[in-house]
């Protein structure tokens, strides 16, 4: 039984207007939305994360990779974390 793949949104939610990827995790408006769906496989999942992965370089990567893995552990994106402790 696979474990259960979280959302790879790190709270920087917009879209570049070129690529049509998302600045945060690099997906696209239709991937986000089939996120979202009850219905998509784990497995899915895990073979999108490889996809958007390939998508990002440098900053962009080394940021999603710390962000995301802190998600995973803690529960929360670190850009999440740091709007809440500036509230």
């Amino acid at each position: 039984m696979n474990k259960k793949i979280i959302s790879p949104c790190i709270s920087i939610c917009r879209t570049d207007p070129v690529s049509g990827f998302c600045y945060g995790c690099a997906r696209t408006s239709d991937e986000k939305r089939q996120w979202k769906d009850e219905n998509i496989s784990e497995d899915w999942k895990e073979e999108n994360l490889k996809i958007i992965l390939t998508r990002m370089q440098g900053w962009q990567l080394e940021t999603f990779k710390e962000s995301y893995s802190h998600k995973k552990n803690i529960g929360i994106s670190l850009f999440k974390k740091k709007l809440l402790e500036d509230k």
